[in-house]
């Protein structure tokens, strides 16, 4: 009987890590990215960058998290990691040596929105992973939200 519940406990434990482990999917990424401009323009700067920073918030889910930045390459906001925020990133590489900021950039001003590859330290797994980030340009900000392929 010990060994039936050890087998169900083990069992449970690697469902539970499952579930914990999901990856959000594009359609998530956009949706959340929209949900985040309108929380923004119906809330103000100061409402929205604070619902945004929230690890425990609305606009974090597993793996997705939303984050802003204005159009010199700054963080603004950020719900994975706070201490990002106020950072200037228009010069950080990936770990493939790409200057990603510079093409969100360059997304958000010639098309307005879109989707931009780089590879970054995902919050769950704690590892650098292949990462495609959904960026939308609304008013001086770029809102982004990655997903973790």
């Amino acid at each position: 009987m010990k060994k039936v519940i050890a087998i169900i406990l083990v069992g449970l434990f690697l469902i539970g890590g499952v579930a914990y482990a999901a990856k959000g999917t594009a359609k998530e990424a956009t949706a959340m990215v929209d949900k985040a401009i309108a929380y923004f323009k119906a809330n103000g700067k100061v409402a929205a960058f604070a619902a945004f920073d929230n690890p425990k918030g609305a606009f974090v889910k597993e793996d997705l998290y939303i984050y802003v930045v204005d159009m010199k390459g700054d963080i603004v906001s950020h719900g994975a990691n706070k201490k990002l925020i106020g950072q200037h990133f228009i010069d950080i590489k990936d770990s493939n040596g790409k200057l990603f900021f510079r093409e969100i950039i360059d997304v958000a001003k010639k098309k307005g929105s879109g989707w931009v590859n780089y590879t970054w330290t995902n919050p769950v797994s704690k590892k650098v992973e292949p990462k495609s980030a959904y960026v939308k340009k609304s008013g001086d900000f770029i809102f982004c939200c990655g997903i973790y392929k």
